[in-house]
């Protein structure tokens, strides 16, 4: 999957987009609007947090982190004189140390602005509309080019390399 930015001058652009979108079997679910805070979207798929903020890649960086973590402590208390840990021990310290990483790093992430949404926060309040569409890599360039054949006003922002399954 693939998530593409685009910037819409107004709602009735951004519903027609929306429109075309679904005609083109892109789920509801994938679509994700982000307007200037107290813009009423409608019917239009608003972005969950989970779109908003860095929530994911804190995550991940919080399981890599934690994880490293949990396994240097207990490499750590094997260095110990007279601290017996087998193996076992050791990966559950790794494990837990992973699973407090992956939680900080959420409360954490969940705080943090999504940095590439972040890029087009002027345009959002200056009365513009972002749309942030997931598609499968092979559709990009046929969304692509069906919206700026049929909205040149549209602005194609670009494509961020790879999504996350869950969000």
């Amino acid at each position: 999957m693939r998530r593409l930015y685009f910037l819409l001058p107004n709602l009735k652009v951004s519903r027609n987009v929306v429109d075309e979108l679904l005609l083109a079997r892109v789920a509801e679910k994938q679509i994700h609007v982000i307007a200037r805070e107290g813009t009423e979207l409608g019917d239009l798929p608003e972005a969950s947090l989970m779109q908003k903020s860095d929530f994911v890649p804190a995550v991940e960086r919080g399981v890599a982190l934690g994880g490293a973590t949990g396994i240097v402590a207990g490499l750590v208390a094997i260095a110990l004189p007279g601290v017996v840990i087998a193996g076992g021990a050791l990966l559950a310290m790794g494990l837990a140390g992973a699973g407090m990483g992956a939680w900080l790093g959420g409360m954490i992430g969940m705080d943090v602005e999504n940095s590439h949404v972040k890029k087009f926060q002027n345009a959002v309040q200056n009365g513009q509309i972002l749309m942030l569409v997931d598609v499968p890599k092979d559709n990009v360039d046929s969304i692509q080019e069906s919206i700026r054949k049929h909205h040149p006003d549209v602005d194609f922002e670009g494509t961020e390399p790879t999504i996350p399954a869950f969000p």
